[in-house]
């Protein structure tokens, strides 16, 4: 039954990828994430059915469009076998837990957040608040079904304290972290908390350390420089993941 949830997951990510690609695209220009249908940026022509099979379609078009041959970037079918690739570890995580479809959503979420935040420096409102609200609710489906009230709590508690210390962040110093990232954190925070209050404050060790080794390396490499400011958002959506598909891990080998 897992390995049948993991890879029905892996599919469905797939799809699901293919759609973060038009709300990417489409999100931070304010435009419609249904209406018009996925089009070449190109020739304007409208994707017929066939050349819109994730990642599958980018190969065979060798990521040009079939009408006009304009390059289609890479990042399409990246974002797509990524998107699969993750709803297949969490539901290797949690096949067993009615917490996996909040996970799943989760996770879209954050692959789109986390691409507009690197070409923009935003996180749209359109998305967190939706996707906070979709999460929370799921646990909330979650928690009656499994009959864990307990865990509901503890994921609020979890949210509203990664939500303090991110504010805390904020007000200290604005223009190191922006309020994009303290509305986040409390969704973040709930998707740990589920699982352990000490997987809150281990994603948020996580996402400062991967922030801060990659800021060093932009550093060193000269790709930016210590006034240039770098997205957070990403840091945020990888400590996060990590801390739900191995932090028990990493705390046990920590409390050895």
């Amino acid at each position: 039954m897992t390995a049948l949830i993991v890879v029905a997951s892996a599919l469905l990510g797939l799809a699901v990828g293919s759609f973060l690609n038009v709300v990417i695209w489409r999100v931070p220009r304010r435009e419609s994430v249904v209406s018009p249908p996925s089009h070449c940026p190109g020739c304007d022509a409208e994707i017929a059915p066939y050349d819109n099979i994730p990642v599958l379609s980018w190969f065979i078009l060798h990521g040009r469009c079939r009408r006009c041959g304009v390059h289609i970037s890479v990042r399409y079918p990246l974002v797509e076998a990524g998107t699969g690739l993750l709803w297949a570890l969490l539901a290797w995580r949690f096949a067993e837990s009615w917490a996996l479809p909040a996970y799943l959503v989760l996770a879209a979420g954050l692959v789109a957040l986390s691409l507009i935040d690197l070409d923009t420096f935003l996180l749209p409102n359109r998305i967190v608040y939706p996707l906070t609200v979709a999460v929370v609710a799921l646990f909330g489906v979650a928690a009656l079904a499994g009959d864990d009230g307990a865990a509901f709590w503890r994921a609020l508690i979890g949210g509203l304290c990664a939500f303090a210390v991110f504010l805390l962040l904020h007000l200290i110093s604005p223009r190191g972290m922006g309020f994009g990232d303290v509305k986040l954190s409390f969704v973040l925070g709930v998707s740990l908390g589920w699982v352990s209050g000490a997987l809150v404050f281990l994603g948020i060790f996580l996402a400062f350390l991967v922030g801060s080794v990659v800021s060093v390396l932009l550093i060193a490499t000269k790709r930016r420089t210590r006034k240039d400011h770098v997205p957070f958002g990403p840091f945020l959506a990888t400590g996060t993941l990590v801390a739900l598909l191995v932090g028990e891990q990493i705390l046990s080998a920590i409390g050895r």
